[in-house]
């Protein structure tokens, strides 16, 4: 019965605002499977990313890893991601494309002409990007095991990919957690978001998963949200994975100070699934958080579960 109860989907009419329709080899199962269990679910529409580096397959293991900590061997960055994702787009039925907002993410974050990238995809395929993401900066153990430096959300490489998006109006998805993998007292890349914030106040940033990530944790967590939130008007936040299980709704239970916030800035909050090609999880994916939005007024949960994402999502940039 539980099983069925799953497959149900959410009670709320959703976008999910945090998909990845590539998995870490850089395969997919094609947005049209993807539709299929986006109506299971109750979701209408989809922010669809790729994912800008792909895990390398290294001659000394014997067997392929299928995620990024499926080994210790590296991951490099995957240019083609973008194309595959507009190649998908494309054999759409105009219907089904309105129902994907694409988004351009496959360049390394730390190279000075990767503003290029983006033009370029604008230039062969035009009249599809709602916006710029998922960009990979700190992120757990994925960090250390990307070839090159370190990505961060202030790097000088980013500069010109961030005027672009000012010019075009496009939201900017960023992953850039709060501190590092085994630092539970001090969050230390915190920095890097708010330079980042202040130098580029034309753009509209939207922090995935509030920061953090696998084994990242900060016991003022929750201040640094609601603060980020109360200074930064051009910051968005999405409270799609694991920052929805270990910090908004534990154990199934919604947090009080979480659903204030929710409150407070509904306008500014959207949920995701962050499903990574295996789109036979959205609808039980989704449905989780129905018992936070029931726990919210019904402006509120109406602007999480959907106007939030809309508004800052639905119109085509470039």
């Amino acid at each position: 019965m539980g099983v069925l109860q799953a497959l149900n989907g959410s009670k709320y009419k959703c976008i999910d605002a945090h998909l990845h329709v590539v998995d870490f080899l850089q395969d997919t199962q094609g947005l049209r499977k993807c539709l299929k269990y986006m109506d299971k679910g109750n979701i209408a529409h989809a922010c669809v990313f790729g994912l800008p580096v792909s895990k390398l397959w290294a001659s000394w293991e014997r067997t392929p890893p299928l995620y990024y900590l499926g080994d210790n061997s590296k991951c490099y960055y995957y240019s083609a991601v973008d194309t595959t994702i507009a190649r998908e787009y494309q054999e759409l039925e105009p219907e089904s494309r309105q129902r994907f907002f694409p988004f351009i993410g496959g360049f390394n974050p730390c190279d000075k002409y990767a503003y290029k990238h983006i033009e370029r995809v604008i230039k062969y395929f035009p009249n599809m990007w709602h916006g710029v993401g998922e960009i990979l900066f700190r992120h757990d153990d994925l960090t250390n095991l990307t070839y090159g430096e370190p990505p961060r959300s202030n790097h000088p490489a980013m500069d010109s990919v961030f005027d672009l998006c000012a010019e075009l109006e496009m939201p900017v998805c960023i992953h850039q957690n709060v501190t590092d993998v085994g630092t539970s007292t001090y969050p230390g890349w915190l920095y890097e978001l708010e330079e980042t914030l202040q130098k580029h106040s034309r753009v509209t940033f939207v922090w995935c998963h509030c920061g953090v990530s696998r084994r990242v944790y900060s016991p003022i967590y929750f201040q640094i949200v609601k603060r980020l939130l109360d200074r930064y008007d051009n910051l968005s936040v999405d409270i799609a994975w694991v920052v929805f299980d270990d910090f908004i709704c534990p154990n199934g239970k919604p947090d009080e100070d979480w659903l204030q916030l929710s409150e407070d800035y509904s306008d500014r909050i959207c949920i995701g699934t962050d499903v990574v090609n295996k789109f036979q999880f959205l609808p039980a994916t989704i449905q989780r958080y129905d018992v936070f939005l029931d726990a919210l007024s019904e402006k509120a949960a109406k602007n999480l579960a959907f106007n939030t994402a809309y508004n800052l999502f639905s119109k085509v940039r470039a």
